[in-house]
């Protein structure tokens, strides 16, 4: 599955500037063979967590993923589909690991004012990384008081 997964952002990657979704017989082919990874997972699950002498199944730590990955098949290839969704939620979690790691070190926020201006603080800093400028002058721009606003360049 990782590997097809992979497969498929390349693939994502590789397409002409402009398009915004995989041609229809890429996304079709790559359904199915993510349909016949998960069948042959559980298949293999069954196999390996069967308890021949008590003919019942063992509990399988492999089970609950294949079957998250079959329900939820429209979410985990919604990226080959819609070239706006990104491969990985990995800047969401950047974006909130801040907070979690401000709340764990002091406990908590002093003020819900105090909060609000650390979030507002975090989210600029996201924006302007996430439009591929300059962190630290845009931070200086804010305290000469002219500030840059990132989602208008």
């Amino acid at each position: 599955m990782k590997s097809l997964l992979i497969e498929i952002k390349s693939e994502v990657d590789k397409s002409l500037p402009g398009a915004n979704a995989l041609t229809l017989d890429k996304i079709i082919a790559y359904e199915e063979r993510y349909d016949s990874i998960i069948r042959y997972g559980q298949e293999e699950d069954f196999k390996l967590n069967f308890d021949s002498k008590t003919s019942k199944r063992k509990k399988s730590n492999s089970k609950p993923l294949l079957e998250r990955l079959s329900l939820h098949k429209n979410e985990v290839l919604r990226f080959m589909n819609d070239f706006a969704i990104p491969f990985d939620n990995n800047q969401s979690e950047r974006d909130i690991r801040m907070t979690k790691v401000k709340q764990k070190v002091s406990g908590t926020f002093r003020s819900s004012c105090g909060a609000d201006y650390f979030a507002r603080i975090r989210g600029y800093i996201s924006t302007i990384r996430k439009h591929s400028l300059d962190v630290m002058e845009c931070l200086d721009s804010v305290f000469l008081g002219s500030p840059v606003n990132p989602t208008s360049n």
